[in-house]
């Protein structure tokens, strides 16, 4: 799973400096920064370049934190660095306001003179905007630019700004001098306007009938709290600052922490009290086929996540079809294992709870944990001149998911850091409860998350125009993450160890077993309880892995999806090359032109692909 850049965050609209009543004259603000950052376009290779990239700093004036994290955020662009994206309805409009002015100049462009370059960058940009425009039309939720986390639900356990500006200020956020540290603060003074404009939102949603599943309010109820108690004697959000100002004169704690405490708690106490009152009137009905245009969201969502117009009935069938095929080559090794009697999901269930494969529940299982995730870094790292041509630095490093976030958060999730290299890529793993990991399950998570995943794929995505290394796509951006896990074991990972085998193709048919669940709740009625029982006893999955899963993708509906579509499509794509090149074929030169083509929709992939064959046949 990726995270853009290093911090997962919605990015919306250009928040002004402060806590002030600046905010309300961004449309003219974002209009003088786009006039500054190139001239209007005519026709034209040059024309196209100087608008793509006029277009990428309106997204990031909506956008400040990617801002951050990409590493962007300085020069004339400096001021970002002191700026939150607005999570407030207007800051939805004006977000979708400049995505329909931008996209009409983009269609107005004359295709003709492009290089390949620009015409796939202007097919990715329509592709993200007409999709990201299609879901503002509908009456609620947050849209993901060009990005992969879509909900209905503007604050749930894994979504809002509670959980996203603690990550962004701690991991992402520099703080070298006292100007970094004054951007620190103006940012912690825009929390809470975000945390209100949330809450009225969340309101807005509740008078329409949408309320989110109870367990999931049980989650975030609980989350909540946490970081209310947190805040209250200042917490992380002073301490991150406190610990990077010792050497910088100034009152950094006092004036943080009294920001905190007088601001963001009151804010965070508003939002907690709206969150109960959804608790009071909610259900455990888990689909959004049960609430207003539900299935309306979850068609878009399905569309925006796979980037194809696959029905829920097709994704379905398709993900029983591929978990069929995966189980398949699993058996003949657990019987080789002495593993014989049970389903495929029986016998891996068995394999989970041996002893051997287990961390011990404690600070030096968690330890363990991350060691052995670092070796398998290193040893793919040997492997990776077999793969590519040409190497990137794979800067990562693998940090723990804040505690307070972890009952919601997914066993781990990763992304490439900022494009001058200064912030590093990481790989957030979840040690709340070790029983999520085990020794044969951790090697291609590393890979997944790590390298050649996310922040692999990522540092490849940094070199293209900004624009493409602002937006994402879930089917490209998972599927290429599952693409690295099978690198993994084509590139030699599992020799000798048919254990870390099995690790790896449980890894790929969870992903198939997710279309199932994400189609099963959100389309076929399924309860929650039903989707927790399927996947646990299906593929073999402990119940403190599966449970928060199925969480996610009640909360994230559609995006569950993404990961094995994707994956089965880079496959296609690779046996089609094989096919049509023959002894021409060379996996350097194929792994090369999917990730230098970037981060695109599946069809766009095809192009990519389709000119690496040309390419090569010479």
């Amino acid at each position: 799973m990726t995270k853009t850049s290093s911090a997962l965050t919605r990015r919306e609209t250009l928040l002004a400096l402060g806590a002030g009543t600046a905010f309300l004259a961004l449309p003219r603000c974002s209009a003088r920064l786009a006039t500054a950052a190139a001239p209007q376009p005519r026709n034209g290779g040059s024309d196209a370049a100087a608008l793509l990239d006029e277009m990428a700093w309106n997204l990031l004036a909506h956008d400040p934190e990617q801002a951050t994290s990409k590493g962007v955020d300085t020069g004339v662009h400096a001021g970002l660095r002191s700026k939150l994206a607005d999570r407030s309805q207007a800051g939805r409009e004006a977000l979708a306001a400049t995505l329909r002015r931008d996209l009409a100049r983009l269609s107005a462009l004359d295709p003709a003179p492009l290089d390949p370059v620009a015409r796939t960058t202007a097919e990715v940009v329509t592709s993200a905007y007409r999709t990201a425009l299609d879901g503002f039309a509908l009456p609620y939720g947050d849209v993901a630019v060009g990005g992969w986390r879509n909900t209905p639900y503007p604050v749930i356990q894994n979504v809002g700004e509670y959980l996203d500006a603690p990550n962004l200020l701690d991991a992402d956020h520099p703080v070298r001098d006292a100007t970094g540290a004054e951007a620190y603060l103006s940012r912690l003074a825009a929390i809470p306007h975000n945390l209100d404009g949330e809450t009225d939102r969340i309101r807005s949603a509740r008078a329409m009938g949408l309320v989110p599943p109870s367990f999931l309010l049980d989650r975030t109820i609980a989350q909540l709290s946490q970081s209310i108690a947190d805040a209250r004697g200042g917490g992380a959000l002073v301490a991150s600052l406190t610990r990077r100002t010792t050497t910088i004169p100034g009152n950094w704690d006092a004036r943080a922490r009294a920001i905190v405490t007088s601001q963001v708690v009151p804010a965070l106490e508003r939002q907690l009290t709206e969150i109960r009152a959804e608790r009071a009137v909610a259900t455990d009905v888990a689909g959004m086929w049960s609430r207003p245009h539900g299935d309306e969201f979850y068609s878009w969502a399905l569309r925006a996540d796979t980037t194809t117009r696959r029905t829920a009935d097709e994704i379905h069938a398709l993900g029983r079809e591929e978990l069929a095929a995966l189980q398949a080559k699993m058996d003949p090794i657990l019987r080789g294992l002495g593993f014989t009697t049970g389903t495929v999901g029986e016998r891996m269930a068995a394999l989970g709870k041996d002893p051997r494969f287990k961390f011990p529940a404690s600070d030096a299982g968690r330890a363990q944990i991350v060691a052995l995730m670092q070796q398998k870094l290193d040893y793919i790292r040997t492997r990776l001149p077999v793969a590519f041509r040409t190497l990137v630095r794979g800067n990562l490093e693998i940090r723990r998911i804040a505690p307070a976030e972890e009952a919601g958060a997914p066993g781990a999730y990763g992304g490439p850091g900022s494009i001058d290299g200064k912030i590093p890529g990481k790989i957030w793993i979840n040690l709340g409860d070790t029983d999520r990991h085990s020794k044969f399950s951790l090697p291609t998570l590393a890979f997944h998350e790590g390298i050649p995943g996310h922040v692999w794929q990522g540092e490849y995505a940094n070199k293209l125009p900004l624009i493409r290394s602002l937006l994402g796509f879930s089917a490209y951006t998972e599927g290429w993450a599952l693409y690295a896990e099978t690198l993994g074991d084509e590139l030699g990972a599992y020799e000798g160890d048919p254990v870390g085998q099995l690790g790896y193709l449980q890894s790929i048919a969870f992903r198939a077993c997710r279309m199932v669940v994400d189609t099963g709740l959100h389309a076929k009625r399924w309860t929650r309880a039903q989707a927790i029982e399927w996947f646990s006893t299906t593929n073999g999955s402990g119940l403190s892995e599966v449970t928060p899963e199925v969480d996610r993708y009640c909360s994230w509906p559609g995006q569950a999806c993404a990961y094995k579509m994707g994956h089965s499509e880079i496959l296609r794509q690779r046996e089609r090359a094989k096919l049509a090149l023959g002894a021409r074929y060379d996996l350097r030169d194929f792994d090369q032109a999917v990730v230098d083509g970037g981060n695109v929709p599946l069809d766009v992939l095809a192009h990519n692909v389709n000119r690496y064959i040309a390419s090569a046949r010479g």
